[in-house]
């Protein structure tokens, strides 16, 4: 889960993240409920107004795939609860927004999430840097301005930032991935 603040410009900033981990002797029921509580305080702390979630695709490692949509239904049942309207967005989708390529591996999303965000080094674990890369990818996808929250692959746009100027680094210029998804957008209009 990742809160990132996307100011109009699509600069954007790191205000919190976290990793739900349960233990792998866990029921199913207790981790999807560990979930839950967590995504509950994720958005008591942040009150999203949108969110994102990353769409999943049938993979040869079906315990995976079933595991990631249930974690993803509890996400998405939670916002509806809360009324809170959510984007399914496909990696191909995050890679191509945050690194101008959707073939791009997870190496250079992480590297680019490094540098959008001003960090000093590499997110980690890599749950983190996909949670980052898709709260980006949904604000300047829609070119959202203000709060982008991520909650296991979740995003929340349009809230003032709790830390105006935060960094200096909120400063710098915008990246190549950033000058490139601003002008297919310029083009397609």
């Amino acid at each position: 889960m990742a809160v990132v603040d996307v100011a109009p410009n699509r600069q954007a900033t790191l205000v919190d993240v976290r990793v739900v981990g349960t233990p792998n002797t866990a029921s199913i029921g207790e981790r999807l409920a560990t979930i839950d509580e967590a995504i509950a305080d994720f958005f008591e702390s942040h009150r999203p107004d949108h969110l994102a979630v990353e769409r999943m695709f049938a993979q040869n490692n079906t315990p995976t795939v079933v595991g990631t949509a249930q974690a993803s239904g509890v996400v998405i049942a939670a916002a509806g609860r809360r009324n809170i309207p959510v984007a399914l967005l496909t990696p191909s989708e995050v890679k191509a927004a945050v690194t101008g390529n959707g073939s791009a591996d997870k190496n250079q999303v992480t590297a680019m999430v490094t540098r959008v965000l001003g960090l000093d080094s590499p997110p980690k674990p890599a749950d983190a840097a996909d949670a980052m890369a898709l709260a980006i990818a949904h604000a300047w996808r829609g070119g959202l301005h203000g709060r982008g929250l991520d909650t296991g692959k979740l995003t929340s746009p349009a809230r003032p930032s709790k830390f105006p100027g935060a960094t200096a680094k909120n400063s710098r210029p915008t990246t190549p991935a950033q000058r490139a998804w601003l002008e297919a957008e310029r083009r397609a209009r």
